[in-house]
This record gives structure tokens, C-alpha cells and sequence, in this order.
């Protein structure tokens, strides 16, 4: 049986139907990763994405009940180069093209998920479709379809992965701090990180506003990762605001960066084809660290590379750079407790070189509000506030 992959562009690639059959459309991009396709697929950042995967076996491990970062598949659609015929591993529960077919994802395997990614890396991100068999058409048909589908930029999307109603997860151990996290399409496993350092965290709807954040008393204020374009959270950038004007510590991720950035009166801009992967190499401006990063955004800040730049909450520097493209991948206040990256210390799946960031955190609730706290060379801060760094869009093209 046929299967088709469709681009805006026009592009079509052929292959076999994965999954679900049917039709799905979403902006086409890839993932380097050569492990984690179960956190990929349940990471609501990748919400309306049809994600392609570069490593060339995918499915060998098959699928199971706790490796998942949130209750539900969440890309639109998924490609692959050669699906694994057996799934083998002593905690695998069913294969991988049993489970999106459970989760109604249509996928597709090709030959050329090389070529489709350098013909993203060339063109950028774009809209697409898969379809398979009875949405099958010709192809002048199916491409009208993908050309009639919403684009990813002016997207407004942490509204439909946010959780609808605030729950608790409780700290592992005594209790340290209470912690107010924003959910923007959170990952599972970023409140376990916190909650492995005491931490109660109190996870919150994207529409929740600052007044009701502060009514928690919370020691630190956390905005997740999320899916979508930053310039249309402007719900959230106010939020964000008010914990700011309050003096609560924070601590934004991913989407929370690109939000923290805005609250400060910078820019963003969409990424010609994203970060999406487990290999992404961060620079620390200050130190000269590298810590290689598990990244999944395709919109990023702009801020200047040098020196430091003012906001309407004082001071404030860039702390990490991407060594690929120059891409901004952190944001700190030098007189508030408040620090963001754009890349994902929990790592569920990649790798923990930054999980010391969540104990940067700490050490900040620990120092209190308004003050900033000693904390670790990952965010460069000092007794008193110290410096951080800053970046524009990737002068090497991201």
C-alpha cells in the first residue's frame, strides 16, 4: 500500500503507510535524536508538527507506560526511514506502529528521510501532509490541501496542551519550596526534576494570571516549554510581567525563555528549520563551558550578542549561546532572581549535562526575593547578581 508525503513547496516524497492511515497536515520538521521517540512523540511542544526522524531505525525498543511526557501522543504526524520489524526490550508493552495506531497518528516510512532533511535545512520548516490510504489523491489535489492548512508563525497554541484545572505534584522527600509552575505544554518529567529537590510543585493552566500565581505564595515562578508561535502569548507575557514587578523568583524553559524575552521588551523570530534533538552544543558566555543540550524549538530570541542590555526590570545579559548558529539559548536580570534557557535541562530523553540548573533554582528561592543567591556556573550568576551574556538570530543560519 502507498503512502504519501506532501510539502508546500511541492516536493513529494512516496513510501509506506506507519501507523494510522488516513490524512494529517503540520509544519514539517525533523529531530537528530538517536534515541527517545516516545518522549518526542509525547512532548506537547510538538503539537501540530509532523516530525521526521533522521536516525534510521526507529521502533526497536517499542513502546511502554512510563517513558511518556504527557497522557497522549501530541505531533500531527510522524516519518520514518525504516520502521523496526520486532520491537525487543524487557519494558516494552507493544510496538511502536501499534501505538500510533492506538493514538490515530499517521505516519509514513521512506527511503529519503536523508533527503527530506536537507531539503529542509535548504528551504526551512514548511507546511506538509501525509496521507494514506482512502485520503489518497492525485498529488495537484493533496498539495491544495496542504496550501489550505494553518501556518506554524501567528500560531497560538499553549491554550490546547495546557492542562485545564491546576494540580499538585507533591516533593520527593521533605518539602523545600513551593514552586508555581506555568503549564505551556509542560514535560512529565520537568516537575519529577524539581520535585527530586523538594520542591511542591503547583502546575497551573496557561491561562492563569499573576494575581493568581501570587496568591500561592510561591517561593519560585517556572514557565514551561510549549508549542507555537511566542509573539501571540501575550496572556502569559503579562503574567510574567506581574511575577516579575513582585520579585519572585524565576525560572523559565524553552517557550518560557522566548517569554521571558518578551516580557523584557525583546524580540523573537521564527528559526529557518528549528533545534530539535539531543546534540545541540550551548555555550556558557561567561565561563566558557559546553554543555551539549536536548533542544526542541523553532522560534527563538533576539537580543544583542555583547554586553549588557537594559529592561524594564533593570539590567539583563544573554548567559548561553548556541555554537551551531550564534542562536540566543539563555536570558538573565543581573538585579532579580529571574533566569531563563531555551534548551531542556530536564532532558527526558538527551543528555543531564544541565540538570544543575533546577539546583540553580533552588539556590535561588533559597536566597530569597529580590535578591540573587550564589548559584552554579550554569547561569552564571554571582554573590549579588553578576553577569550573563547576549545573542541575535544565528549569524550561521539556524
Amino acid at each position: 500500500m502507498t503512502a504519501v508525503l506532501v510539502l508546500e513547496d511541492g516536493r513529494v516524497f512516496h513510501g509506506t503507510p506507519y501507523g494510522a492511515e488516513g490524512e494529517t497536515f503540520g509544519e514539517m520538521v525533523f529531530n537528530t535524536g538517536m534515541t527517545g521517540y516516545q518522549e518526542t512523540l509525547t512532548d506537547p511542544s510538538y503539537h501540530r508538527q509532523i516530525v521526521a526522524m533522521t536516525a534510521p531505525h526507529i521502533g526497536n525498543t517499542g513502546v511502554n507506560d512510563e517513558d511518556p511526557e504527557s497522557s497522549r501522543v501530541w505531533v500531527a504526524g510522524y516519518v520514518v526511514r525504516e520502521p523496526a520489524r520486532t520491537a525487543s526490550n524487557w519494558r516494552s508493552t507493544r510496538s511502536l506502529d501499534d501505538y500510533l495506531r492506538e493514538q490515530g497518528v499517521v505516519g509514513i516510512a521512506i527511503t529519503g528521510t536523508r533527503a527530506l532533511t536537507r531539503h529542509l535545512r535548504e528551504r526551512g520548516a514548511m507546511r506538509a501532509g501525509v496521507f494514506s490510504g482512502k485520503a489518497l489523491a492525485p498529488v495537484e489535489e493533496l498539495l491544495e490541501r496542504v496550501l489550505g492548512s494553518p501556518a506554524m508563525e501567528g500560531a497560538d497554541l499553549a491554550g490546547e496542551v495546557s492542562t485545564p484545572k491546576p494540580y499538585v505534584v507533591p516533593a520527593i522527600g521533605p518539602r523545600r519550596f513551593t514552586v508555581a509552575a506555568v503549564d505551556l505544554g509542560i514535560k512529565a518529567m520537568t516537575p519529577h526534576r524539581m520535585a527530586e529537590r523538594g520542591c511542591e510543585v503547583h502546575v497551573l493552566p496557561a491561562s492563569v494570571t499573576a494575581e493568581e500565581i501570587l496568591a500561592l505564595g510561591p517561593d519560585g515562578v517556572f514557565f514551561s516549554n510549549g508549542p507555537g508561535d511566542p509573539a501571540t502569548a501575550d496572556g502569559p507575557v503579562k503574567a510574567l510581567r506581574g511575577v516579575l514587578d513582585a520579585g519572585v523568583p524565576f525560572f523559565g524553559i524553552c517557550f518560557g525563555n522566548q517569554l521571558f524575552g518578551r516580557a523584557l521588551g525583546l524580540g523573537t523570530y521564527k528559526l529557518r528549520y528549528g533545534h530539535r534533538g539531543v546534540n545541540q552544543p550551548v555555550q556558557h558566555r561567561g565561563t566558557g563551558k559546553v554543555e551539549i543540550s536536548a533542544h526542541n524549538h523553532g522560534f527563538a530570541v533576539r537580543a544583542p550578542l555583547e554586553g549588557v542590555f537594559d529592561t524594564p526590570y533593570g539590567p539583563a545579559e544573554v548567559s548561553h549561546v548556541n555554537l551551531n548558529d550564534d542562536c540566543v539559548e539563555g536570558l538573565r536580570l543581573l538585579d532579580r532572581p529571574a533566569f531563563s534557557v531555551q534548551y531542556h535541562p530536564e532532558a527526558a530523553a538527551g543528555p543531564h549535562d544541565s540538570a544543575g540548573l533546577f539546583d540553580d533554582f533552588c539556590a535561588l528561592m533559597a536566597g530569597g526575593r529580590g535578591t540573587v543567591s550564589e548559584v552554579s556556573a550554569n547561569t552564571g550568576a554571582a554573590p549579588g547578581g553578576a553577569t550573563m551574556s547576549t545573542s541575535t538570530e544565528g549569524s550561521k543560519g539556524a
